[in-house]
């Protein structure tokens, strides 16, 4: 017999989880408080949507910090490969891109939106627009049904929460789905800001508004000088500190020591060695030996990066190049190799990419996605206290835990 089957939020997860239940013969309906579905998916990986990651199970592994063990079961049931196999089949072509990121071959998140919704919709499930959820219905420990806030009730044998977490509130990840989870007795860990940019004490990074460094390296350490993480790729310099790729990353690894008193240390010249890059330094003021140490660093550095760089070395601009001592000369490959910003805080989640914490993974059943407190109650997606790194993993979670409890629901 067909179960009717409410899904609240449709995002990546409670589309995955509609179209899953539906395609099962289950009758089902979609409540979403914005007027459109897929809002926060059409403005991933800047419009282009990073779906998934194309690596394998112990990789995937690797890439989610938060709670990864939780979803060993999920993954055994739809992993990364299935999304990708799927999105082929309902002819929104994938390709893998460098870091394995999966992109839709067009380049337009519009299409995995549209190609999600025409799915959901041919398997016959309905979806109600402007319809923000009052509350779940629950008796003696069991689903009953959803309150709608204009006070329209629906019975359901299941409902499937799908709210997302408080990141990118605009798009409608406002909370309102762990207020509904806690009034039936589930726990919500801290709800934190991951993959976020950074404020950063050093002054002179708010000058450098704009600037993009690209393929620098970028060593993280926590606040008790432990290396936390490494890697090679591209930063933006903001009115408040620190964003771009590899400080989203890197956000999550310095966010476990609560931000504070974590730093970086910036790589201009990653490819090069101390050696090999002194001796470029050498050539470059054989080159200017005639001019100011100011005007000698144009073919090393960007040019509004020049100035503040030479603040940080201590060497008066106006010092003639051949005037500068080879201990001056080893300073300057030093601070080359390794600029020093330090963290104070994150900006705040409505600037994040993802929320960590969320409901506690103690209280769901991992290899059905079903409330262990309430039956018929199930978690999908961010609303679940996991969470991953830049790169696909993210909505790899939000799929693979929508499929789930859309299998079982």
């Amino acid at each position: 017999m067909a179960n009717k089957i409410g899904i609240i939020g449709a995002g990546a997860a409670g589309l995955f989880a509609a179209g899953r239940a539906a395609s099962l013969g289950n009758q089902v309906k979609v409540f979403e408080k914005n007027k459109r579905a897929g809002k926060k998916l059409l403005i991933t990986g800047k419009g282009r949507c990073n779906i998934t990651n194309n690596c394998t199970l112990e990789e995937l592994m690797d890439n989610i910090p938060g709670n990864g063990r939780f979803l060993y079961s999920a993954f055994n049931k739809f992993n990364n490969h299935d999304i990708m196999d799927f999105f082929e089949s309902i002819n929104v072509p994938v390709k893998t891109e460098r870091g394995n990121r999966v992109f839709p071959v067009s380049d337009r998140s519009q299409d995995i939106v549209n190609g999600l919704i025409n799915y959901v919709r041919s398997q016959d499930a309905q979806f109600f627009y402007e319809a923000p959820v009052k509350e779940i219905v629950c008796e003696e420990n069991k689903v009953k049904g959803i309150l709608l806030q204009n006070d329209d009730y629906y019975e359901f044998d299941s409902v499937i929460l799908a709210t997302g977490g408080i990141s990118y509130p605009i798009t409608g990840s406002t909370g309102d789905g762990h207020k509904m989870a806690k009034k039936l007795g589930h726990t919500v860990t801290d709800l934190k800001p991951s993959l976020v940019p950074l404020e950063v004490r050093e002054k002179w990074a708010a000058r450098l508004q704009g600037l993009t460094l690209r393929n620098v390296g970028l060593t993280a350490f926590d606040n008790k000088d432990n290396k936390v993480y490494y890697e090679q790729g591209e930063m933006l310099f903001t009115h408040f500190g620190v964003s771009g790729p590899m400080i989203l990353s890197a956000s999550r690894h310095v966010m476990d020591c609560g931000y504070t008193g974590a730093y970086f240390l910036i790589d201009l010249k990653p490819a090069l060695d101390e050696e090999t890059l002194d001796q470029r330094l050498q050539r470059d003021f054989a080159k200017y030996s005639r001019k100011y140490f100011g005007n000698s660093l144009s073919d090393l550095l960007p040019k509004s990066l020049i100035p503040v760089f030479i603040e940080l070395s201590g060497i008066s601009p106006e010092k003639p190049v051949h005037q500068i001592t080879k201990t001056e000369r080893k300073n300057i490959v030093q601070l080359l190799k390794g600029i020093k910003l330090t963290v104070t805080k994150p900006r705040p989640v409505s600037e994040a990419i993802v929320t960590a914490g969320g409901i506690s993974t103690k209280e769901i059943n991992p290899s059905t996605m079903e409330s262990k407190l309430i039956k018929g109650l199930f978690f999908t997606g961010e609303i679940i206290d996991v969470d991953a790194y830049t790169g696909g993993f993210n909505l790899t979670i939000a799929f693979s835990t929508g499929y789930v409890a859309g299998s079982n629901a």
